[in-house]
């Protein structure tokens, strides 16, 4: 499944909050309580009690980010891989956030019916870092 949304501010201002500020991911990012940097990537952990190791695989400065999921104690779940694309837009930016998984056929059929909430999650959130990244700090 993929989303798409713009950001008003430039690709790397984007992928520093993606790639480099890991740990404020909660700030604009609502699903999530806390990631935190690990050797191999990042340690993520949900709203509800889920969590995530994650392996960073591109990290392409103000171009790409992607990663997968090596471990998780979300029931079903075999693969998840998630890729953001950055593509300028004049002085802003095009998310594409591209998010590949398998499982369970049950686990399957939760993520097909939870799709609409995983979008509007998603453009929540780039509402909320459009916001971060172009509002003047007071």
């Amino acid at each position: 499944m993929a989303f798409g949304a713009e950001v008003a501010a430039p690709p790397a201002a984007v992928y520093r909050e993606l790639a480099e500020c890991v740990e404020d991911w909660p700030d604009w990012f609502g699903p999530l309580v806390a990631v935190a940097r690990t050797p191999e990537g990042r340690q993520v952990r949900l709203r509800g009690g889920g969590q995530f190791w994650e392996t960073v695989l591109v990290a392409e400065p103000a171009t790409r980010y992607a990663y997968r999921t090596d471990r998780t104690n979300a029931p079903g779940m075999t693969a998840l891989v998630e890729d953001w694309l950055l593509v300028p837009a004049g002085g802003a930016t095009r998310v594409r956030w591209t998010v590949a998984t398998d499982g369970t056929a049950v686990y399957r059929a939760v993520v097909r019916a939870a799709r609409p909430a995983i979008g509007r999650s998603f453009r929540d959130a780039m509402r909320a870092l459009d916001r971060r990244l172009t509002l003047p700090e007071s």
